[in-house]
C-alpha cells in the first residue's frame, strides 16, 4: 500500500462552504436583473416617430445638468368633448446641440421632428420622455 496519497504533506483542501457560493451566484444573478431592468426603463427606447406643427420655444435649462426642452404645437384643433377646444402640444427634448441651434433659430416655422419615446426620462437627456434626434423637413408656417 502506498502511503505517499495520505501523508502530512498532502493535506485536503478544505470544503467550500455552500452558503458562501450561493450569496455570490445570487448577487451577480441580482446584479445582472437590476442592469437590466435600469436599461429597460430608462434606455430602451420604447416606440419612435415623427411629428408635424408649428415650433413654439426651445430653451436651454436645468439646476445641474442643462438640456434643452422645447414645444411644439400640432396643426389642427380637435375636441374630446363636445364645446370644448384642446390644442394639441408636443413637449421634448434635445440631446444634439446641432438640431437645438437650428429650432432655436427657426422659431414659428412649421417642422416635421422624428424622435424617439423612452419609458422615463433621464435627467442628462431632458426633462421628457420623447428625444428629438433629427428634422425632418422645415418650411414657413402658411396662415
Amino acid at each position: 500500500m502506498d502511503t505517499t496519497t495520505m501523508t502530512p504533506a498532502n493535506p485536503v483542501p478544505p470544503k467550500k462552504s455552500g452558503f458562501k457560493k450561493f450569496l455570490r451566484i445570487f448577487l451577480i444573478v441580482s446584479i445582472l436583473i437590476i442592469g437590466i431592468i435600469v436599461w429597460w426603463n430608462y434606455f430602451y427606447v420604447f416606440g419612435e416617430g415623427v411629428k408635424s406643427g408649428e415650433l413654439n420655444y426651445v430653451v436651454k435649462k436645468g439646476n445641474v445638468f442643462k438640456t434643452y426642452e422645447g414645444k411644439l404645437i400640432q396643426s389642427g384643433i380637435r375636441s374630446k368633448a363636445a364645446g370644448s377646444v384642446q390644442s394639441y402640444e408636443f413637449e421634448f427634448s434635445v440631446t444634439d446641440d446641432s438640431i437645438a441651434n437650428t429650432l432655436m433659430n427657426n422659431s414659428g416655422k412649421y417642422f416635421d421632428l422624428h424622435y424617439k419615446e423612452y419609458k422615463n426620462p433621464v435627467a442628462w437627456r431632458g426633462y421628457t420622455v420623447y428625444i428629438v434626434d433629427k428634422i425632418n423637413g422645415m418650411r414657413e408656417v402658411e396662415h
